[in-house]
């Protein structure tokens, strides 16, 4: 059976003693703010991983030209 919560947009099932959220609007915004928050982390990660990627490129480049650096002053 569900009653009502003074004071609040809940209701209260009393068999499982869960609290139910009767405003769908409210229940949807957090939701979309949930997935949009998640798409961010997401975004986030990805751009963590190409500025790793990119570190090594130009780690890479740089170890090149040390090495070119290095032959063009022995010959």
């Amino acid at each position: 059976m569900l009653v009502d919560v003074k004071d609040s947009k809940f209701v209260r099932d009393t068999t499982s003693m869960a609290l139910i959220n009767k405003d769908s609007a409210a229940r949807e915004d957090y939701y979309s703010k949930v997935r949009m928050l998640t798409n961010q982390k997401q975004e986030i990660n990805n751009i963590k991983s190409e500025i790793a990627s990119m570190k090594t490129d130009v780690n890479d480049i740089k170890e090149l030209l040390k090495q070119l650096i290095g032959k063009g002053s022995n010959g």
